[in-house]
């Protein structure tokens, strides 16, 4: 028998702009799940270890910008005088402002990007329910 190690590669692909993933369809229903489920857990005790929420967070954060590139273009559709518009751009402030901080290791990272998830697809519903203008 060969005692010598079998040396293995890999590489890993960072796609952190989301350039290749850009014109992938979003798998919607788990996300939005584990975001519930990770929103819902309580915030004192070890619900989850350090590396479980980094990566959640991680996830949430390369779900989120996708999601919120959607809900810019169609918040730019919408007439300048529309209620709908200084809501959106609240929502996409806010949504920038919190994903422009890397993710830690804590549930309260992983929760905060799982609510940012949460409130980008409701402004997306709204916005894909209004009738073309």
């Amino acid at each position: 028998m060969n005692d010598t190690p079998v040396q293995t590669s890999a590489m890993v692909l960072c796609d952190s702009d989301g350039s290749l993933a850009r014109d992938l369809p979003l798998d919607r229903e788990p996300v939005m799940l584990l975001a519930l489920a990770v929103i819902a857990l309580p915030t004192t005790g070890n619900t989850l270890p350090p590396g479980d929420c980094e990566q959640i967070a991680r996830l949430m954060a390369g779900h989120a910008r996708p999601v919120a590139d959607e809900v810019r273009a169609l918040c730019a559709q919408l007439p300048r005088l529309s209620p709908l518009r200084p809501l959106t751009e609240t929502v996409l402030g806010e949504a920038r402002r919190r994903l422009s901080v890397e993710p830690r290791a804590t549930l309260a990272s992983a929760q905060n990007r799982a609510r940012v998830v949460r409130i980008l697809y409701e402004r997306l519903d709204r916005l894909q329910d209004l009738p073309p203008s």
